[in-house]
């Protein structure tokens, strides 16, 4: 394998690959590198993506990787990457087995990894009843029982989108309440009761939840329960000092530029929008905008 390239995409699933594919119709020589592991291997079905709605997540992604490296100028690479520097001509990729690659511009595509609570059933159910995204999920548990496992403001604004979906509704504050007081009455006039004692465990059937257990033994059956939880990047920002936005995402501009020059970054790392089919839009309009700083430096 060569070891420059024009561009060295840091991800090879949805917004990656949807970059790549940009970039190899515009015969840009890349290289995308991933570690095998995405956040949503644990989903059986995915949804909201026109053309592929219902598809499993790896059948989404096997069959854009075929098509991305049928482009002769695109390549794969199986490992992690641990070191991203710049030298006074381009950008060295370091992978944890030693590996190196060089780059006139980076893209991160990195994804994030969920930081799972600490709350027995709940990796378990994690993308097949607890989820996160009333779009990608959503239309399948409408009209059914549903949880929300939240706080505050996010805890407030989420509900309302979960509640034209299902209006058995109960949020889990898994703790004191931090809503307003206005808030709060805003949930009582919806009906949807608040339950501030923090959760147990989790009671399921392969994956399927059947109960939350709170601490002090009170039982509440669900069908879903979404959740909002930590979440960090899967890159180390601060290698190249990225900057970050307030709530942990990777800065980006209007053109998907970061605030370190010829790096570039789409995906989930970017935005609260998590989902497969804005992932491909955002990689597809980020390998587009490379490719037009490539040709306007080289012109």
């Amino acid at each position: 394998m060569e070891n420059n390239f024009d561009v060295i995409i840091i991800g090879g699933s949805y917004a990656g690959l949807s970059a790549g594919m940009s970039l190899g119709r515009s015969l840009r020589k890349v290289l995308i590198i991933d570690g095998g592991n995405p956040c949503n291997r644990y989903t059986p079905h995915s949804h909201n993506f026109l053309t592929q709605d219902g598809k499993t997540p790896k059948e989404i992604s096997d069959l854009a990787k075929e098509q991305v490296l049928k482009y002769k100028t695109v390549q794969f690479h199986e490992g992690l990457v641990n070191r991203i520097a710049r030298n006074t001509e381009n950008f060295q990729v370091h992978t944890e087995n030693g590996d190196e690659f060089g780059a006139k511009k980076i893209i991160l595509a990195s994804g994030v990894k969920d930081s799972l609570p600490d709350i027995p059933g709940f990796k378990e159910c994690w993308g097949i009843s607890v989820i996160h995204c009333p779009y990608c999920h959503g239309y399948e548990v409408h009209g059914k029982t549903t949880g929300i496992m939240s706080n505050g403001e996010l805890a407030f604004e989420f509900s309302k989108i979960v509640y034209n979906l299902t209006q058995d509704l109960k949020l889990f504050t898994n703790g004191t309440s931090t809503l307003t007081e206005e808030q709060t009455e805003r949930f009582g006039k919806n009906k949807i009761g608040i339950a501030e004692t923090e959760i147990e465990r989790i009671d399921h059937e392969n994956g399927q939840i059947r109960k939350v257990i709170l601490k002090g033994g009170e039982e509440v059956p669900l069908d879903a329960l979404y959740a909002k939880i930590p979440f960090e990047q899967n890159v180390n920002t601060e290698d190249l000092g990225l900057e970050l936005t307030e709530h942990g995402y990777i800065k980006i501009d209007h053109f998907h530029k970061t605030n370190v020059e010829g790096v570039f970054a789409c995906g989930d790392n970017t935005t609260m929008m998590r989902a497969v089919a804005s992932a491909v839009a955002q990689g597809n309009l980020t390998g587009a905008l490379v490719n037009k700083e490539l040709a306007d430096e080289s012109f």
